[in-house]
This record gives C-alpha cells, structure tokens and sequence, in this order.
C-alpha cells in the first residue's frame, strides 16, 4: 500500500508536465455495493410475499373464515313429514282431593298412616280443642231450652184445641137436650095438657142453644186458622234449632279429620301435639287406579297443541284432557288421560309420549340442528357449488318435529346448508378452508 502510493505520487507530476489540464480529471472507481443496501432488497420482496400470504389468509369484509371441519352440512330434501310432538310425560293421579281441617286443634291422636287405602269417610285423626268442646255444650243447653220452649207453646195450641172442641161438643149437646125437651112439651101442647105460655120457655132455650153452638162452630174455624199459622211457624222454629243443634254438635265432630274420598292418603305428614287452625292442609287423597300424564311442553306449541289431540305412549292410547296455558320458565303443561288405564302403573313414572299434531305429509324438509337457534329459523347459510364458501339466506320454516324442520320458502331440493350453530358468525358469508 506504501509503495503503490508513492508510485501515485510520482506519477501525477509526469502527467501533469506531459498533458496541461489533466489535472482536473480523476478516474473513478466504482466501489463494491454495501451489505445493508442488500439486506433491504430482501426485506421488501418479503413484505411484499407477507402481504400477498395476510390476503390470501384474511376474510374479505363481510365474511368468516372456518375449517370445514368444524362446520356440519347437510341436504334439503322432499320427504314425508310427520307433525308430532314428543314428551316425557309423568303418570299422576287423576284426580286429587286435599283434606283439610274444618275446626283448629291440637292434634291428639293418628289413626292411619300415610300411604294407606282410606275410606270415605273414615277417621284419620282426632283433634283436642277443649274451649270448643264447652262452647258447644253451651250452645246445647241454650238450643234445649228453646225447643222446649217451642214444645210448650205447641202444647198450649193442642189443649186450646181440646178446649175448644169440648165446648162445641157440650154445645152440640145441650142443643139436642132443649130439642129434645121442646119436642116434648110440644106433644103436651097439641094434645091440651099444656098451654102456650108453657111452651115458650123450653122454644127459647132450643133457640139459644142453637145460636151458641153456631158461634162456638164459627169461632172455632177462626182459631183453628189461626193456631194452623202459629203451628207452622212453630213447626219451623223447631226445625231451625233441631238443625242449629246438629250444627253445633257437629263442631265436635269436626274435631275428627276424615277422609273426603276413597283412594290413597299421601302427604299426611301432621304429627302428635301439632296445633293446626281451620283451613289448614292435612294431606290428600289419591284416586287409586284412576291415572293421567302430565308434559310439560315448550312455549314455541302453545298455539299448536289443543284439547281432543291424541297421544301414544308406545302401545298405549291417550288424549290431551287439558291445557294450562301459563308459561313459567318458558313451558306450559298439557294433561293427558288414558283411553283404556294399562295396569302396573304407579305414580311418578314417567313415560315418552308422541303428542300428534297434524297429519304425515310429503314436505320440503331440513334436519334440525344448531342453525335453527342461531339464525331463529329465518336464515341460514347454503353452500355453493365449488364447497369452498357459504351465504346466508333468507328462509321462512313452518312446523317442526324433533328430527325435521318443514321449510315453506327460500330453499330448494338439493340445497346444502350448514346445520351446526353459527350463532358466532358475523357477516353473511363463510368462507370454508
């Protein structure tokens, strides 16, 4: 390197004596392109190949990116459709009476268990209530008294009645005696033994006797109408207090819970020494061998499902009975009975009933799936041709059973659509990779 510059040196002057002006040209040497300059080139061409990958990657505005795997598919297709419904129902008495406690009391003594085959009528338990108890013997004497009260008074009509009769009677009498004795003086008279002024005496006592026993027939008749009136309302009297009486004693009797019904007792659950009040429940009674079905059923057939339907439970036969239309957490309950009871069934079993509907017809049908809560069932995304995207559209669905959906609009025979849920889709297309 010394050497070579010393040469350079000594050369320029030569040069410069030879050629006026060559001083002023250099001769430039192209110098070799520096690293980083290179190290750019590539990290451009690599953006560049990033950018074309993050395209090619990316969804376009609108759309979704999915695996195909992750997505299930499936073909719309005319096939018969069976309108049906089906539940889990549970076998519950048919009917249910409650038996409930008609006085308060504290409970003194069980007679039955729960769970036992109860009469109608027969005791259960008996209550202690002892201020009812002398509350009723009260009201006895006082009801007592008034009925002997009301006898007394009937009693005074039948002897006036007596009395009455007994002096018609002795009136009646007496008239036919002065007849009789009139007769006589009479004969006495037409034959000359006896004069006028004889006669008239025993003609005016006739007389007299006649009048009385017309008034006392007369009077008679009115105070009959009379005591007939006062008799019957007696009569009526009595009968109010013989029925306040039982009443009264019956609030002793009412003191015994008894059973409503024949059938089964359950949820008796009262206990010794328990103090229940009036209305209180005691438990019910179960028709034994009478059974229903209860369902509850999903809010979306509240309009579907009506009275009169028909039911099967495998081979049995049943009706909807009933219909109870208020929804609670988003299902309401249908009552079924059974068209001829099976034996063997207990209460709280639970039997798959298909509730029908409607009639089977040939429909356009999809499977039910996850697009049916995602899209509400008025879309849904169908695949195209090439397998390779998905768009949404618009459809309209009618009926519905656990395995089909009927399709009214917006799809056609051969359709594919994607029937796994797409509730986390956004945009109106998929683009299946």
């Amino acid at each position: 390197m010394i050497g070579d510059t010393g040469a350079m040196m000594t050369d320029q002057p030569t040069q410069a004596t030879a050629l006026p002006g060559a001083a002023m040209d250099r001769r430039v040497v192209r110098r070799p392109a520096r690293w980083w300059r290179r190290r750019a080139t590539w990290i451009v061409v690599a953006l560049v190949l990033g950018a074309l990958a993050l395209w090619r990657v990316l969804p376009a505005s609108g759309s979704t990116n999915i695996a195909a795997a992750d997505i299930e598919t499936d073909t719309i297709r005319r096939a018969p459709f069976a309108d049906y419904l089906p539940v889990r129902a549970t076998v519950a008495p048919r009917v249910t009476t409650l038996v409930g406690v008609l006085s308060g009391g504290q409970v003194e003594k069980l007679l039955v268990q729960d769970g036992a085959m109860v009469a109608d009528g027969q005791p259960l338990a008996s209550l202690a209530n002892p201020s009812l108890k002398l509350d009723v013997l009260t009201r006895e004497a006082q009801i007592a008294s008034q009925l002997g009260g009301v006898a007394g008074e009937n009693l005074g009509i039948a002897r006036n009645r007596l009395d009455r009769a007994g002096q018609v009677a002795q009136a009646n009498y007496d008239l036919i005696k002065a007849r009789r004795d009139l007769s006589i003086r009479q004969q006495l008279h037409d034959q000359g033994f006896l004069s006028d002024e004889g006669i008239k005496g025993y003609a005016a006592e006739a007389e007299y006797q006649a009048k009385r026993l017309a008034q006392l027939r007369s009077g008679s008749a009115a105070e009959a109408r009379i005591t007939a009136t006062q008799g019957q309302r007696l009569e009526d009297t009595r009968g109010r207090l013989t029925s306040n009486l039982a009443a009264v004693r019956a609030g002793l009797d009412a003191l015994v819970i008894r059973a409503p019904v024949a059938g089964r007792l359950t949820n008796f659950i009262i206990q010794p020494g328990q103090t229940l009040k009036p209305g209180d429940p005691a438990g019910q009674v179960d028709s034994e061998g009478s059974w229903k079905l209860e369902a509850d059923v999903d809010e979306y057939y509240l309009g579907r499902v009506r009275v009169g339907q028909t039911a099967r439970a495998e081979a049995i036969r049943l009706t909807v009975s009933k219909v109870l239309p208020s929804v609670k957490d988003g299902r309401f309950r249908v009552e079924l009975t059974f068209d001829a009871a099976p034996a063997g069934l207990n209460r709280g079993q639970t039997l798959d009933t298909r509730i029908t509907l409607g009639s089977t017809i040939p429909a356009l049908v999809a499977p039910v799936g996850g697009w049916l809560e995602s899209g509400g069932g008025a879309s849904v995304f169908v695949v195209d041709a090439d397998g390779a995207h998905a768009r949404r559209r618009a459809i309209r669905t009618g009926r519905r059973n656990p395995e089909q959906v009927e399709i009214l609009s917006g799809l056609n025979p051969g359709d594919r659509i994607v029937t796994s849920s797409t509730a986390s889709v956004k945009g109106d297309i998929l683009n299946i990779r």
